[in-house]
């Protein structure tokens, strides 16, 4: 009896493609939602990481001309009101209000100081804001894809049992594909949410360096800008 029991299990295809087809239509609804998601997790990941290699690319390129010694004026002709890098938006935003503090006669409206800090303040977040878009799905995917999975499982031995006490047979045979169908939604739930949540606090981790980079930035413009103010 044990030798036809073993003998029928080792009959059964305990692939993945082959788990995935015995299963039912919600365990399946359940497996192809969590690759999905795994999938979209990496499509933002790589997305994510191109826009900050482009963003650290330009805002050096920007340091380079900002600290050149060329005149600021000049530099802000140069990129014009509306710049295409993040660096310069920030910088263009400061260099807006300057322009607009200064009266027809030359001087300076009062508080310009404040309202060129609220400005810069105001592109930085504009910025962040497009830097750190899309993280928030990462972090979604990352909490809710184990319990997604779970779910799944759940239903899957729901089912296994009762197929058997349909079949009134607890033999390998009928057991091990129910709870084998249904333990593979759990790991597809892992397999999506393990990397969703590394790629969250990674690139969360970088978008805040290079966020706190244009405040950097900002604060030495600042201080620039104050200098002149004063005197």
């Amino acid at each position: 009896m044990e030798t036809e029991v073993l003998a029928a299990a080792s009959e059964i295809d305990f692939s993945m493609w082959g788990l995935f087809a015995r299963a039912t239509l919600i365990v399946k609804l359940v497996m192809v939602a969590l690759i999905l998601m795994s999938f979209w997790a990496w499509a933002i990941f790589i997305q994510k990481m191109m826009l900050f290699r482009a963003a650290r690319s330009e805002a050096d390129g920007f340091d380079r001309s900002f600290w050149s010694g060329e005149p600021l004026d000049e530099l802000f002709e140069t990129l014009g009101p509306e710049p295409s890098g993040r660096s310069a938006k920030v910088f263009a935003a400061g260099m807006v209000e300057w322009r607009r503090s200064h009266k027809g006669d030359g001087g300076l409206i009062p508080g310009a100081q404040a309202r060129i800090d609220r400005a810069m303040n105001v592109a930085i977040a504009r910025e962040a804001e497009g830097l750190q878009s899309q993280l928030s799905t990462l972090a979604t995917i990352g909490s809710t894809a184990p319990f997604i999975g779970l779910f799944g499982t759940v239903w899957g031995i729901m089912n296994a049992f009762i197929e058997i006490a349909e079949q009134q047979n607890t033999n390998l045979a009928v057991v091990a594909p129910g709870i084998a169908e249904a333990l593979l939604a759990t790991g597809l739930g892992l397999l999506a949410a393990i990397p969703a949540v590394i790629f969250y606090n990674k690139l969360t981790s970088v978008s805040d360096r290079i966020v706190g980079g244009y405040e950097s930035f900002a604060d030495e413009f600042a201080t620039i800008l104050s200098r002149q103010l004063d005197g």
